[in-house]
């Protein structure tokens, strides 16, 4: 499916990500509240992250695959809500001095920057973890989907999905990986939560694993994750501080191996633009399919 019109699909995925942006921070507003003394650090940096802003994809995923498989994105909100905790605090620990050490985030001072790295890594740790409550409580879905959930969600966020892909990155600071690696690296730490985030959505509309829909939403998640890694790593060398919200520049100042190590700019973006146009043959049959194809085309000439 050719991507014609872009202007077209810009504003539609505006629209899209505007509304299940609203939807998921009305019910992230509502946690983290309350704090005694001793406590109230915690809960203050945990807000601070939670509500700092951002394109709200992975939940807008989440939503609309819910939505496109016939779904109530009432029974999906909660998932949704979850993966952006989860897709939070790796964010939290990925600007420490012991990761990428940031400074910027969305604009802002990077967490560790304004509560200390302590309150940091504490905040993300206790994010990570209360996701997954937040998942095996949604009682608006059967049992068995919301353990189907969980699992899913621990095989993407840990040891063998983004926590993966952040150990691998970490080794190529001072080693040349492969471009197979490179991949293994982008499948995982960016494309894991891209994937159960379209996984939960097709399994609180009722879809499970090995089901058509949810192959579908599969191959167009993983094309996309791998599409919005390669945008991140050309905007990294071709857009500003101001305009991102966050540091640029810093792929080649920690010596990280990028798309760009094996792929000039040029054919960089010819490759995000293939795999875009395969991400939404994926899902185009399917009816009432217009949100996703122009969240996808958006996500492949996005700015920031």
């Amino acid at each position: 499916m050719k991507i014609n019109n872009i202007d077209q699909y810009r504003d539609l995925a505006a629209k899209v990500l505007k509304e299940d942006a609203a939807a998921v921070e009305a019910l992230l507003e509502s946690m983290y509240k309350n704090g005694e003394r001793s406590d109230a650090h915690l809960y203050e940096s945990e807000r601070y992250s939670l509500l700092a802003g951002g394109k709200r994809v992975r939940p807008a995923l989440v939503l609309e695959f819910c939505r496109l498989f016939g779904g109530n994105t009432e029974d999906a909100l909660p998932f949704a809500v979850a993966v952006e905790m989860i897709h939070t605090s790796s964010l939290i620990h990925d600007d420490l001095p012991c990761m990428d050490d940031d400074d910027l985030r969305r604009g802002r001072p990077t967490n560790h920057k304004v509560y200390g790295e302590a309150v940091a890594l504490l905040a993300g740790d206790g994010m990570l973890m209360d996701a997954f409550g937040v998942v095996a409580g949604n009682t608006r879905v059967p049992p068995e989907v919301r353990a189907d959930a969980v699992q899913l969600l621990s095989l993407a966020s840990g040891s063998f999905g983004m926590v993966r892909g952040q150990i691998i990155d970490m080794f190529g600071e001072t080693h040349a990986l492969s471009e197979e690696e490179l991949l293994t690296l982008h499948n995982n730490k960016t494309g894991a939560l891209i994937r159960v985030s379209a996984q939960l959505g097709c399994l609180a509309a009722g879809y499970r694993k090995g089901s058509a829909e949810m192959t579908a939403a599969e191959h167009y998640a993983d094309k996309i994750g791998l599409v919005f890694q390669i945008i991140d790593d050309l905007l990294d060398v071709t857009s500003s501080a101001e305009v991102m919200g966050k540091s640029v520049g810093g792929d080649a100042t920690h010596h990280k191996n990028t798309y760009l190590t094996f792929h000039a700019i040029e054919e960089a973006e010819m490759i995000a633009e293939r795999l875009t146009e395969e991400a939404l043959d994926e899902i185009s049959a399917f009816a009432n399919a217009e949100r996703l194809v122009a969240l996808g085309a958006y996500l492949a000439v996005r700015k920031h």
